[in-house]
């Protein structure tokens, strides 16, 4: 179930600043305002899942997203997360989109590396943005350009 490895996530982990833990119908209405923009991998149960949404409202943002990515401890680095992504990119670029969006937090090394190898790009870092269990954490953004100019 998504919930539980997002919940797993948030309680223990900096790799997502919120502490609000997601509930089931928290989650069906966030994939049914998202049609065509979440996928879940699953193997003997849910190894992750990846959805996207516009990266903020109003028109000028339009053909930009920002997107979520939970894998299971287990799941990172056995090919789930990349497979998830691949699907992601490809989706985005084919509904026309234009960028694809990454907040990761700087206390998720691998998350950076996972995206750097997918050819997300640093485009910036905001120091001490998010506080949680009692850190000041950043935030870095990277982005992937998912068609030309």
């Amino acid at each position: 179930m998504i919930a539980g490895i997002w919940n797993a996530m948030i309680r223990d982990t900096l790799f997502t600043f919120t502490t609000d833990e997601k509930t089931v119908a928290g989650i069906e209405a966030m994939i049914a305002q998202r049609p065509g923009a979440c996928w879940v991998a699953e193997a003997d149960g849910v190894l992750g899942f990846v959805t996207y949404a516009q990266f903020r409202t109003g028109p000028g943002y339009a053909t930009s997203v920002e997107h979520s990515i939970v894998l299971t401890e287990a799941a990172r680095g056995q090919g789930a997360g990349r497979a998830l992504m691949q699907r992601a990119l490809q989706t985005a670029a084919d509904q026309g989109l234009h960028v694809m969006v990454a907040g990761i937090s700087a206390a998720n090394p691998g998350g950076v590396a996972f995206h750097s190898a997918l050819g997300f790009e640093h485009v910036g870092r905001m120091p001490q943005i998010a506080r949680k269990q009692g850190q000041w954490l950043d935030l870095i953004l990277m982005q992937k350009l998912l068609s030309a100019p």
